[in-house]
C-alpha cells in the first residue's frame, strides 16, 4: 500500500458548507461566519476556510483550533 493510498483511508476533517454550519453548531451564527471569512487574512482564521469555486467550506477541526489559538493569545 502506498503512502497516497494510506492517506485517503485515514479519516479526514469534516468540511461544512457555510449555509449548513448551524445545523452542526450553534456558534457562530451564519452572519458571524461570513464576517470571519471576509476578514480571514487579518483575524487568524484563514486556515479554517477552504474555497471550492464560489463555495466556501469550513474545516471544522481547524476552525476550533483557530478559536483555541485566539484564546491562548489573549492570556
Amino acid at each position: 500500500m502506498t503512502a497516497t493510498t494510506q492517506q485517503h483511508n485515514q479519516p479526514s476533517n469534516r468540511l461544512i458548507p457555510v449555509p449548513e454550519w448551524n445545523q452542526h453548531h450553534t456558534w457562530p451564527p451564519q452572519g458571524g461566519l461570513r464576517h470571519l471569512i471576509f476578514n480571514k487574512k487579518t483575524n487568524g482564521f484563514a486556515s479554517a476556510f477552504k474555497r471550492v469555486g464560489r463555495r466556501v467550506l469550513i474545516d471544522e477541526a481547524e476552525f476550533f483550533a483557530c478559536v483555541d489559538r485566539q484564546n491562548q493569545g489573549g492570556r
